[in-house]
């Protein structure tokens, strides 16, 4: 199967996604009255997007058997404390949808936003096609409320394999952010990067100009690598990552960015390294990973758990994985690997 008209409607949705959480961050820092304890903006732009990519996915791809697989469900959104929310939200969602000359769905009603955000609710597995959503990857922390990092990610499932996959990330430079100011006034912002199954990943601009192919770094020294790992330590152990860099002999800091723009970074050969560790008892979602983990490996990299073991999207809505998430080109895994288990060994009582 090609999954050409697949992607197609997935980087539209993804688009238009973005664009309604730029049009919602951009309100937000504007505003001097929004306290940053305020998440309202954040809630306002995870359900818009949810409910933006189900509509255009369902219009795009006419299917009895539609299934997404999605963090967010309407529940909340249908009480009464939330009437003016949901009002919200059902007006970006019709602004974004009509803002798109090529979006011929009609208004839509608060119910059908709730209907659409609620498609979310497959439990996706090993059979048939699910499409898996993670709105806005980067609410910890309030990475989009200061403007941070954050990406809709996107992908396809098929018999329990990713076989494409989106990343739209609005606010990651064009050009490399490998060792540099993730705001620098100088670069134009917002990335695209897709990836189908055998034929590599792509970046464009999230305007629409045409796409370029990307491949990961080619780095074999690790001493001359440099990692990725999230702003908050609550994502990951820091100290963890730190002994591995220091086991490799890497030289350079880390780059600390949220969100799954760091697997669209290392796509593209920003960095070469990009552990993950969560705390023991944290499990890891599939829509935090599944688009991702596919615009990486199609750019020539690997993605493994701490034992080296492949990510297993097949299992429902949460990865069964040993102890973390390792990714790296294809040069660098064995000796990263050595690494980790070296560390890990060293610190059992932490995991």
């Amino acid at each position: 199967m090609s999954y050409h008209k697949e992607l197609a409607a997935a980087k539209k949705a993804a688009s238009l996604a973005a664009r309604l959480c730029q049009n919602v961050q951009k309100a937000l820092l504007q505003s001097d009255v929004q306290s940053k304890s305020d998440k309202s903006p954040v809630t306002v732009a995870d359900y818009g997007s949810q409910a933006v990519v189900s509509f255009i996915l369902q219009k795009e791809l006419p299917s009895e058997s539609f299934s997404l697989v999605a963090e967010e469900d309407s529940g909340d959104l249908r009480k009464d404390s939330a009437r003016d929310t949901l009002a919200r939200i059902t007006e970006l969602v019709n602004d974004t949808l009509t803002s798109d000359g090529t979006c011929s769905i009609s208004q839509v009603s608060e119910e059908d936003v709730l209907t659409a955000i609620d498609s979310g609710k497959s439990e996706g597995g090993s059979n048939g096609q699910h499409w898996v959503l993670d709105p806005i990857d980067g609410t910890k922390g309030f990475s989009f409320l200061r403007g941070d990092q954050y990406a809709t990610a996107l992908a396809l499932l098929d018999e329990g394999k990713v076989v494409l996959g989106v990343l739209a990330c609005p606010n990651l430079p064009l050009a490399s952010i490998g060792g540099q100011d993730q705001h620098s006034s100088h670069n134009q912002v917002g990335c695209l990067f897709s990836a189908k199954i055998g034929e590599g990943t792509y970046m464009q601009p999230l305007d629409g100009s045409a796409p370029v192919k990307v491949h990961v770094s080619a780095i074999e020294n690790p001493e001359e690598a440099s990692f990725f790992e999230s702003f908050e330590a609550a994502h990951s152990m820091h100290d963890l990552s730190s002994s591995i860099a220091k086991k490799l002999g890497v030289k350079a800091p880390p780059v600390r960015i949220d969100s799954q723009a760091k697997y669209g970074a290392l796509s593209r050969g920003d960095g070469a390294i990009y552990l993950r560790f969560p705390h023991k008892g944290y499990r890891e979602k599939i829509w935090d990973h599944a688009a991702g983990c596919i615009v990486v490996t199609e750019a020539g990299g690997e993605v493994s758990d701490a034992a080296g073991n492949p990510l297993d999207f097949a299992k429902g809505r949460y990865l069964d994985l040993e102890t973390g998430i390792i990714v790296t080109n294809k040069k660098l895994m064995p000796s990263l690997l050595k690494a980790v288990q070296e560390c890990l060994d060293e610190k059992p009582s932490s995991l």
